[in-house]
């Protein structure tokens, strides 16, 4: 049987997570988030295909590929992209596969603009505030969301 594939998406300025801003993002890198990802997705029977990108019409392109492309669901942090990217927007709006968005900082308790998600209308939620935990949420949400656990 094979296991389910899910999409990790990460936008701009996410390979930087570690050194940007501690207080807000915590120390754990990228690399490391994704290996914990990776690590509980093969424990719910999926398996991951990691994407991170600073431009943005390389994110959408990748998006446009997951149209038809096999992945079962998406967990996305877009970053900063989050607030004003009407672009993956409507790309995301294309898919017909549960995405969930995941952001490692409270944003709702930050910076009025970071409290505004142009995603969330064509997400199926939004797991934040929980550091590297709200990676692993959101991909027990997409999970739940695909059927492959209560």
């Amino acid at each position: 049987m094979t296991k389910p594939l899910i999409a990790v998406m990460n936008g701009i300025n996410l390979n930087m997570l570690g050194r940007r801003d501690p207080a807000q993002y915590g120390v754990m890198e990228l690399e490391t988030i994704n290996q914990r990802v990776a690590e509980l997705a093969g424990d719910l029977g999926l398996t991951v295909e990691f994407f991170q990108s600073n431009h943005e019409g390389a994110f959408v392109e990748k998006i446009h590929a997951l149209h038809g492309g096999g992945a079962a669901g998406l967990l996305i942090n877009a970053g900063a992209w989050t607030h004003y990217s009407y672009g993956i927007r409507d790309a995301l709006e294309l898919l017909t596969i549960p995405v969930v968005e995941g952001h490692l900082s409270h944003v709702q308790g930050r910076e009025e603009f970071r409290r505004v998600s142009v995603l969330s209308s064509v997400t199926s939620g939004v797991v934040a505030g929980f550091g590297a935990n709200s990676y692993l949420l959101a991909l027990r949400a997409v999970a739940g969301l695909i059927g492959t656990c209560g």
